[in-house]
């Protein structure tokens, strides 16, 4: 209804701009505006105005009207006129015999204004042609929004499924008599076991739900007997302030080398205080996620259950303990120019948390004020290992992160501090306990690709060989091949869990890597990790880190992983 009416009304104003056209042709003689509105160059619902050259005759007007149209037979006074006009065309011709002036000559002044008043009429026919131009384009962008509203109402659902496949060998080449014992709970001679085995085989589906919803579901089955959720939440998008909302299972935003995805990390296992402080990552809570429109700010908020529900999916228990978490991060630098190959990044995250310090080994809730991590590889027992603290009221985290990338170079450092309070803490352990650790890395590619940015996730992306690695027969006889991309890597961590009688451990490693890209979707990495564990005073078992002897020593370990992700 609304579309008629505003057809009629752009008729209408043609039609009374047409018959302005013709009294401004004809010398102020009104023609019928119907004779010059010519249907036959309508195109749809819109309509085409052309004005003559020169004034048109009754009969044809200059040749405008089609041919479904005819002009009635002249009449007398049609014809009067007819002469009229050629008389003064002839006058026209004629040389004058008698030159006056212009401001004496009355008929010349009459006929400039007449001039004056034609160029008027011209002028106000042109801006009422402009003001209708703009009518139909607005009236075009209106039909484009119905448009885009009616695709909205008829959108589906989607899906889309993917998966990765993570291979794993790591041999234990050298370990002290105080890395066997904590690895074996308490045999000094009993060295760690080589392991091959899937460090990830996952599953997962994501998509999205009409109008702005989201979802993602991912189940990891490198323990067939015991499958695990990761990624399990539904959400919302496209909220005010660029801001997305997410229900479930996620990542805590704490550690800018855990919210790497592992498809993405240079080095196969995350860094000593990433994984200790902030172990597993995922947990069930609501989160939002947000940014600025140049994505050079960005922020994320939540709040979440401190237990791990991978295996069972729920918790169960009248403590809460709950954490709120958040992060902050910016990238003020990156060069769009050069396809993002130069960019600094930023990171700063906090948490304050309330674990159960007070659970019993019948409680069905655990006491999460625990921190314990592996020596960067896949060891049975974790090295660096609190257990959990008798009392822990509260613990906070602050987290410092950076990257530099220039070009085939990147330099990237965290830092993360931990005080805990503990009430009513065990004999010999303080009520004021402080933990810390951080890592620094720098990586290169010796084939000039770099590391991408994800300005919007504050994270490391996919990287791009610049040539795949292949090799095939070709037709002429001869073999194709292609080396993919070459990346060195080398890392330094540090971890201190040992504090006013808790007895986690001091380790100081350091990670060789290097680093075969095939494609954008396989790779192999290869870590040479070596170093130093000590003032461990932990039993493998983690039940009481008092009883057990300190436990010290050096070691060497190397890994190799196959990956690929679909």
């Amino acid at each position: 209804m609304e579309s008629s009416s505003m057809r009629r009304g752009v008729s209408v104003a043609r039609q009374a701009l047409a018959a302005l056209v013709c009294l401004a042709t004809s010398g102020g003689a009104l023609a019928n505006a119907d004779e010059w509105w010519t249907p036959a160059n309508q195109v749809g619902s819109d309509s085409v105005l052309v004005a003559p050259e020169s004034a048109p005759t009754l009969n044809s007007f200059g040749g405008m009207l089609s041919n479904q149209y005819s002009a009635a037979p002249m009449s007398a006074q049609d014809g009067l006129l007819e002469d009229t006009l050629k008389s003064t065309a002839a006058d026209v011709d004629q040389e004058p015999s008698g030159l006056q002036t212009l401001a004496d000559d009355e008929q010349n002044q009459d006929a400039l204004a007449d001039d004056e008043s034609f160029e008027d009429r011209l002028d106000a026919f042109a801006s009422r042609l402009e003001a209708l131009d703009t009518l139909e384009e607005e009236w075009t962008d209106y039909q484009d929004g119905l448009a885009a509203d009616a695709k909205a109402k008829k959108k589906k659902s989607t899906i889309k499924i993917g998966g990765r496949v993570h291979i794993d060998h790591w041999s234990f080449s050298n370990t002290d008599a105080g890395i066997n014992r904590i690895e074996s709970g308490g045999d000094p001679d009993q060295s760690p076991e080589n392991i091959t085995a899937f460090r990830r085989l996952r599953l997962e589906i994501s998509g999205t739900v009409p109008q702005n919803m989201k979802y993602r579901l991912q189940v990891d089955f490198n323990n067939p007997q015991t499958p695990e959720i990761k990624d399990a939440y539904l959400g919302w998008t496209d909220l005010p302030n660029n801001q997305t909302l997410l229900l479930g299972n996620q990542k805590r935003p704490l550690g800018l080398d855990h919210l790497n995805s592992s498809r993405y990390n240079v080095f196969a296992e995350r860094p000593l205080a990433v994984e200790a402080f902030n172990e597993d990552a995922r947990r069930f809570g609501l989160a939002m996620y947000g940014h600025n429109d140049e994505e050079s700010f960005c922020w994320t908020y939540g709040i979440y259950n401190l237990e791990n529900i991978n295996t069972d999916g729920r918790f169960i228990g009248d403590s809460a303990q709950a954490g709120g978490y958040s992060r902050l991060w910016g990238s003020p630098w990156y060069d769009d120019t050069s396809g993002g190959r130069g960019y600094w990044h930023w990171g700063l995250a906090g948490a304050v948390a309330k674990p159960d310090g007070n659970a019993g080994a019948d409680d069905t809730n655990n006491n999460e004020g625990r921190f314990r991590t592996r020596p960067l590889a896949r060891s049975s027992q974790r090295w660096l290992n609190t257990g959990r603290i008798d009392g822990a009221d509260w613990y906070q985290n602050i987290g410092f992160e950076n990257i530099l990338n220039l070009g085939s170079l990147q330099i990237t450092g965290e830092y993360i501090l931990t005080p805990m309070q503990v009430e009513d803490p065990a004999a010999g352990v303080d009520d004021n306990l402080f933990f810390h650790g951080g890592y620094i890395y720098a990586s290169y590619f010796l084939t000039g690709e770099h590391m991408p940015y994800n300005r919007s996730t504050g994270t490391l992306s996919r990287v791009k060989p610049h040539e795949n690695f292949f090799l095939v027969d070709r037709c002429n006889g001869c073999r194709g091949n292609g080396w993919g991309a070459w990346q060195l890597a080398f890392r330094y961590d540090h971890l201190d869990l040992t504090d006013g009688g808790v007895n986690g451990g001091v380790g100081n490693l350091y990670t060789a890597g290097l680093n075969w890209y095939w494609t954008p979707y396989s790779k192999v990495q290869n870590n040479l990790v070596w170093g130093e564990i000590s003032e461990s005073g932990l039993a493998a078992n983690g039940d009481n880190p008092l009883d057990a002897p300190v436990n010290a020593g050096n070691f060497l370990i190397f890994g190799t992983r196959f990956m690929i992700d679909f």
